[in-house]
């Protein structure tokens, strides 16, 4: 029997978007932008929330949470494209140790998302539904629970991910043709046997993806229920608002994950399955927080206070 080549892997080539030397300074520009963007706009609404009294409620709760982990999952991703697209270096190495770590809290926020987004979900269905007892239902230790259960719901669930990556060995190719150590890119490059890894990920997304959002279009159903049975246009209005925001959110998070895969599975070796990549994990974490700020009178309020304490203290550092 012919022997296989297997060899002791310290680190990974990511080939990234493009190879053309004269695009890279374009990409290193546009990614920076849009990685300051999404911290900078998550930020504000993190401060937003917290400087605010009259946004000390659940659904601002949860939207600052969002946000954080909006930060996270990006800087999962970006900061080590940009490392990688140095001009000056050009260099496209990233070490195995590394590549695990990034795929092990690629998964964790990714999930984390997942949970808030149906924690939300929920959060918008007692408010719509069950309005009156909503202040009862939805009471501040209810709330911590909820958002830390996510958030170890999301640790444990995204370990055996990552961990099995450790029980296999790899062949000498090492290029991963994508901007970040995509686990399904990386389970192509092994030679041993990955049945075991595959059954853990497809477990793993029908458990903390497919589920939450089972459990979100639920929630809506029951949600759009309760809108229909409204007499009045100004009632039926005001109720859609309430969780409008939070929709186009999930419409856009799981719209782009979804054709993530669905571009992988139609062409695998596609631009178009980086492109979807691209809107999943960067365009998706910026545009939240313009979607969640130009649809909420109060957020705009909430950062209009934010910045003009902001200006003046630029002001003054200046004089």
């Amino acid at each position: 029997m012919e022997q296989q080549n297997f060899t002791e892997i310290s680190e990974f080539l990511l080939l990234g978007l493009s190879e053309d030397p004269e695009l890279q300074p374009l990409i290193f520009g546009l990614f920076l932008y849009i990685y300051l963007v999404t911290v900078l706009g998550n930020l504000l609404i993190i401060l937003a929330t917290i400087s605010d009294s009259h946004l000390h409620t659940p659904m601002y709760f949860f939207l600052s949470n969002l946000s954080f982990v909006d930060i996270c999952f990006a800087s999962t991703t970006i900061p080590k494209m940009l490392a990688l697209r140095n001009i000056q270096t050009q260099s496209r190495v990233i070490t195995f140790a590394g590549c695990i770590s990034q795929i092990y809290f690629f998964v964790l926020f990714g999930c984390q998302e997942n949970m808030l987004l149906i924690v939300m979900a929920y959060d918008r269905f007692v408010a719509v539904c069950h309005p009156l007892h909503y202040v009862s239902i939805m009471n501040p230790r209810l709330c911590l629970l909820m958002a830390l259960g996510s958030w170890l719901i999301s640790v444990l669930g995204s370990l055996p991910e990552s961990m099995t990556i450790l029980r296999l060995s790899f062949c000498t190719n090492r290029e991963i043709p994508h901007f970040f150590c995509d686990l399904p890119e990386v389970l192509k490059l092994a030679c041993s046997d990955t049945l075991i890894n595959n059954i853990v990920v497809y477990s793993a997304a029908i458990v903390l993806g497919v589920f939450p959002l089972t459990g979100i279009l639920l929630s809506y159903s029951q949600i759009f229920s309760s809108i229909l049975r409204i007499s009045s246009a100004e009632g039926k209005y005001k109720a859609f608002s309430t969780c409008g925001s939070h929709l186009l959110v999930v419409s856009l998070f799981y719209g782009t994950g979804l054709g993530v895969y669905l571009s992988s599975a139609a062409s695998p070796s596609s631009r178009m399955s980086l492109m979807a990549s691209v809107m999943y994990t960067m365009v998706t974490p910026m545009l939240n927080p313009f979607i969640y700020s130009l649809r909420n009178r109060d957020i705009k309020v909430a950062l209009g206070r934010v910045l003009s304490k902001m200006v003046p203290l630029s002001e003054r550092s200046f004089a």
